[in-house]
């Protein structure tokens, strides 16, 4: 049998401090031969302890395991954060490591991850329990620690430039495209919209997107300005720019986020609006 190394972590976003960590163990990994794996958990785990502080997530369970094997990983295991799992002491999450992968060379983790009941386990008692443990420092960016909740900030301020910094990526979103209302083709402005299916802590507004198509103007939001036919909750709503693309409902699809124009708006008229999307169509032509 080979020996194992193994990632742990809830990993939301895959951003520079999570791929640090995925780097060290898969140097290890082939170093030693063993290997590698991530363990991780499709809810965040105050979804349980704590669920009115839970924060929403950067990215759906399936996109994390997606760009989590791009990097090279052997395998992912997710698992769903239940009462059971808040449960779990210390000292038994520990034997149920060691009885899983008997064969357990090394736990790679980041300097606040914590397990066990009340987070009463760290690497320190791995390390007592004679289990080899490789605490990753934090990835910094301007001088501050990359955090999935620091992303998850400067993405709910608008500051795409920041995040995609921060993610050593575009920020993307995956969904399934819906059929519209119609209105965006009367006003001039076709569109293409998307469902996603959890939400996102994006701030309401216009968006520059990368796209299948090539370049989008996207309104995350509500479509204020259209009363009674705006939508209940948000929906990111595509214009494709100089691109006659069709793409047909309920295709699933991935975007970009580039650059975030300016806030959601409710106007006084459709006219109105329609004067503010040309303006928005030509700063998003020079980006």
């Amino acid at each position: 049998m080979k020996p194992v190394d193994i990632a742990v972590g809830f990993f939301d976003g895959i951003h520079l401090g999570h791929q640090k960590i995925f780097s060290a163990m898969l140097a290890r990994a082939k170093e030693v031969g063993a290997r590698s794996v991530v363990y991780t958990f499709s809810n965040h785990p105050k979804s349980v302890f704590s669920p009115e502080i839970e924060p929403m997530l950067l990215m759906s369970p399936e996109k994390k395991v997606e760009a989590i094997k791009k990097l090279g990983v052997d395998e992912v295991i997710i698992e769903e954060f239940t009462h059971e799992t808040a449960q779990t002491r210390a000292e038994a999450y520990i034997e149920n490591l060691k009885t899983k992968y008997p064969m357990l060379d090394c736990v790679f983790c980041g300097g606040n991850w914590r397990f066990g009941k009340g987070g009463e386990g760290d690497a320190k008692m791995l390390r007592s329990s004679g289990i080899k443990v490789e605490e990753i420092d934090y990835a910094r960016f301007d001088g501050d620690i990359v955090s999935s909740t620091r992303i998850r900030r400067t993405l709910a301020e608008g500051n795409l430039e920041l995040v995609n910094k921060m993610l050593g990526r575009e920020y993307s979103l995956e969904g399934i495209v819906v059929q519209g209302k119609g209105l965006g083709k009367k006003m001039g402005f076709p569109t293409i919209n998307l469902e996603i299916p959890f939400p996102p802590p994006l701030k309401k507004g216009v968006y520059v997107l990368s796209t299948p198509c090539g370049k989008a103007l996207a309104n995350w939001g509500t479509a204020p300005t259209m009363k009674e036919l705006s939508w209940k909750s948000p929906v990111l709503e595509m214009h494709i720019l100089n691109c006659n693309c069709t793409i047909q409902p309920s295709t699933k699809i991935e975007v970009g986020f580039l650059k975030f124009i300016r806030p959601e708006k409710k106007f006084d008229s459709v006219e109105e609006l329609k004067v503010q999307i040309e303006k928005d169509v030509a700063t998003a032509l020079m980006i």
